[in-house]
């Protein structure tokens, strides 16, 4: 049995080579599959996502052209931003000039001491509303043409029986102007409606109440600009009230004749 026994050791020395040549064979295959096919796969993927179909733009770029087209139809039919009104006139008049001024006529030693104008009121009496309830829409719709500020109804705190007046009663509309408001109609006052009063010939020095208070009283509210002849309803007088913080009324005569008011000149 000599010759069963050789082919044993044989057999067992070829799965041995077989085993240590396979696992040689698997060491050195599997770095060179993972070098040469991972690039592969990655440079054939990125086309692949990146590609667009023939024929067709990338939809990113067409978003974009169309966001920027719409944006910039949209900045053209767009308003342009309302600016705000200009800085008053008569307030940088009063720093500059009126201030010196005063100083040096009255001799004020401080520049606080130069009286100012406080506020301004502009009322309307309305005892034709008892009758006419129309009567005090217009009448607000002047007042705040006239002014820019939207006015208050004024309410009679008592009853009168000779006027056939109740408490409660709407009896006229009234606006309270300061700030830079007050400056810009105190403007529009002096230098536009004034002068186109019929037969104007100056105001009057009697308005003043002595306490450096001035009130006059206007005829027609047409004299202003901003009112339509055509839109009104009815001729209607307004009473404007300047408050002043002047001791008396020499110095607030002096402060409105340096603000351009056109004073009745004495004899």
């Amino acid at each position: 049995m000599p010759g069963e026994a050789k082919p044993e050791p044989q057999s067992e020395e070829q799965p041995e080579a077989s085993g240590e040549q396979q696992p040689e064979a698997a060491t050195d295959e599997p770095p060179e599959a993972t070098a040469e096919t991972p690039p592969k796969a990655k440079a054939e993927k990125q086309p692949k996502a990146k590609a667009a179909p023939a024929g067709r733009r990338p939809a990113q770029s067409g978003r974009s052209t169309r966001g920027k087209r719409a944006e910039a139809e949209a900045a053209d039919e767009a308003p342009p931003e309302a600016e705000g009104p200009p800085p008053p006139r008569l307030r940088d008049v009063y720093r500059n000039e009126i201030v010196p001024a005063m100083m040096q006529e009255f001799g004020f030693n401080n520049p606080m001491r130069v009286p100012r104008i406080g506020k301004i009121v502009l009322n309307i009496g309305m005892g034709e509303a008892l009758t006419n309830s129309r009567a005090m829409e217009g009448a607000t719709r002047d007042l705040t043409t006239i002014s820019g500020q939207k006015p208050i109804i004024t309410k009679a705190r008592r009853s009168i029986a000779g006027f056939k007046i109740r408490e409660g009663n709407s009896i006229g509309t009234a606006v309270t102007l300061r700030g830079t408001r007050m400056y810009h109609f105190l403007d529009r006052l002096v230098n536009m409606a004034l002068p186109r009063i019929r037969d104007f010939r100056g105001v009057p020095r009697r308005g003043f109440d002595g306490r450096g208070n001035f009130t006059i009283g206007i005829r027609e509210q047409i004299i202003f600009p901003e009112i339509d002849y055509n839109e009104i309803d009815k001729f209607r007088g307004l009473q404007v009230t300047i408050t002043t913080t002047a001791g008396n009324d020499a110095e607030a005569i002096r402060l409105l004749e340096l603000y351009g008011f056109p004073f009745v000149r004495q004899a």
